[in-house]
């Protein structure tokens, strides 16, 4: 139990840090789009509809669309398209969320 209890715990600590390490990558690549409303929303769960940035009013369809775009650009989102729809996944979060490690990748290397 206390092997679980820890391995839990180191589970939680990465996926805390995850959105501290995408700001500061966003800000450094491409500032002009970050903002922390459009870095909450692509943790809200693993991946992200251009409907999920205009619904919270980040964006209108258009430069949502040009946001999350620009986020697959620098390696933070996958683009999967899901019969008419656009799904950007979040390959790190993703990867946290399944695996049995906790190591928080880097932005900007290949997954």
């Amino acid at each position: 139990m206390a092997e679980t209890s820890i391995w839990t715990t180191e589970k939680i600590k990465s996926i805390q840090r995850l959105p501290a390490q995408a700001t500061e990558y966003i800000r450094t690549r491409v500032p002009k789009i970050y903002s922390r409303e459009l870095v909450e929303v692509i943790f809200t769960q693993p991946y992200c509809r251009i409907q999920n940035v205009v619904d919270l009013k980040i964006a209108k369809r258009q430069t949502a669309s040009v946001y999350l775009k620009t986020l697959e650009s620098i390696g933070v989102l996958r683009e999967v398209k899901v019969g008419r729809e656009k799904l950007f996944i979040h390959p790190n979060f993703v990867h946290l969320l399944i695996s049995d490690d906790h190591p928080v990748r880097s932005y900007g290397t290949a997954h």
